[in-house]
């Protein structure tokens, strides 16, 4: 009898720990991102200088302390939108988003951008070190944004020394 009693006792610990821990990465950190108005969606135009306000409409985003790649948000474009001029972001991957912000497809997105009927644009360089935020732009105007780590972070969060080109990193960023 007292094995079956541990044995109850471990599989409830075990389900409300499994429970606790799915919670908490899909939905105790997220927070509703405020809207800054026109500044919520920006592009760096291929000219260089700062980052340019897009005209959008409809848009929400999520974001989490925890974590510099939990960003993302939905908008729709408002008028025609121009592609050029703007900084392509080449080798953009969307990062899957909790179910319950159901505006953002990760693999809808992903597929687009693979078939090339979106396009990918740098929004803002080192919006924290190493992360860049990316948006991408499919044929019926709707638009996504996400952080995505770049090549200076890749190298310095896995320990290694900034390469050449990239600005230093941030005391604490790099193991040393």
């Amino acid at each position: 009898m007292t094995g079956k009693i541990l044995a109850i006792v471990i599989v409830v610990c075990a389900l409300a720990a499994g429970a606790g821990l799915y919670y908490q990465q899909v939905y105790a950190y997220y927070d509703d991102v405020t809207s800054l108005g026109e500044g919520d969606v920006v592009l760096t135009p291929t000219s260089g200088g700062d980052p340019v306000p897009l005209p959008h409409a409809d848009w929400q985003a999520i974001d989490a302390d925890s974590s510099p790649i939990r960003y993302r948000s939905c908008f729709s474009l408002s008028g025609d939108f121009d592609s050029d001029g703007w900084e392509p972001y080449p080798g953009a991957e969307p990062r899957v988003a909790p179910g319950w912000f159901s505006c953002f497809d990760a693999e809808e997105i992903g597929a687009a951008l693979e078939e090339g009927t979106a396009k990918a644009y740098l929004s803002i360089k080192d919006v924290h070190y190493g992360i860049d935020r990316v948006v991408a732009i499919l044929p019926d105007g709707r638009g996504f944004a996400w952080h995505q780590i770049n090549h200076c972070g890749e190298v310095v969060f896995d320990g290694q020394p900034a390469p050449e080109g990239c600005p230093p990193p941030p005391d604490g960023t790099a193991r040393r």
